[in-house]
């Protein structure tokens, strides 16, 4: 009991609290960026693999599906690694920022570097779907209105695709949530990183100058919860959105049948 004790005062010091809740802002900064980044180029490398059919084109559909099946079929760890040899990091990045050292800033843009190239890949497919799950005619349509393919993909097509696939991509960000923890194998800075260096030191914290096992469990249970509380946030709001499409389409089939009715009264 005493060990348990011990390990549980170290989440009541205010100075590891503070330390991991950098952790999780850190976490959720690497992961939003992976996600915008990624909605980007992965918008970019759908529309390339959906649409480049015909002539030199294909060659930019060929590129595009090669980056997107290249990523989507290998481990992100891989990637993190190739990243943390291979990429080179701007110079202005080489300097103290947020508190951190200007090798930690290098490590950073490394690791998110790769988690934006994987997620890239993996959101690619998704909005490639949504894609596919807009009605040709919209095209028609918008070049009766005089509208260029720009035009048309810009003010028609993207935003209902992205409508679309909004439940699946709230999806993806809980596991680029998630796959973010695997930036503790390169010594970066968010909260899985900061849970096993804490971890190492934890015997100035419980009282007793040794590690227990107990700590192994308080500390990594602690960053389970926090993983947890965020992604099951982000599955409530994915359930509701679903819910309240399924409510609108229940309605919408509700007044066709109403119109039917009537129809066939008159």
């Amino acid at each position: 009991m005493e060990n348990i004790r011990g390990s549980i005062s170290i989440l009541t010091n205010s100075a590891v609290l503070i330390y991991l809740m950098k952790g999780v802002a850190f976490t959720l900064v690497v992961s939003v960026t992976a996600v915008v980044f990624g909605l980007v180029i992965g918008s970019v490398l759908a529309m390339l693999r959906n649409y480049c059919n015909h002539g030199l084109t294909r060659i930019l559909k060929w590129v595009a599906t090669a980056y997107i099946e290249i990523f989507r079929n290998t481990p992100l760890l891989l990637w993190i690694f190739v990243c943390m040899v291979f990429c080179p990091c701007p110079g202005f990045l080489d300097r103290k920022m947020f508190g951190l050292s200007s090798a930690e800033v290098k490590l950073l843009f490394k690791t998110v570097v790769a988690l934006v190239l994987f997620t890239s890949s993996v959101i690619a497919e998704i909005v490639r779907g949504g894609l596919n799950s807009v009605a040709h005619g919209q095209f028609e349509a918008g070049r009766s209105q005089g509208f260029h393919t720009v035009q048309i993909m810009w003010h028609i097509v993207l935003p209902q695709a992205y409508n679309n696939i909004i439940p699946t991509l709230l999806s993806q960000v809980i596991t680029t949530v998630k796959d973010s923890s695997y930036l503790a194998n390169v010594a970066t800075i968010e909260l899985m990183a900061r849970t096993k260096k804490l971890l190492s030191s934890a015997y100035r914290y419980n009282g007793l100058n040794t590690v227990n096992v107990s700590d192994v469990f308080v500390l990594f249970g602690f960053a389970c919860l926090i993983y947890f509380i965020i992604n099951f946030t982000l599955s409530c709001v994915v359930r509701s959105i679903k819910g309240r499409r399924a409510k609108r389409a229940r309605l919408a089939q509700l007044a066709l049948n109403g119109q039917a009715v009537n129809t066939v009264n008159s």
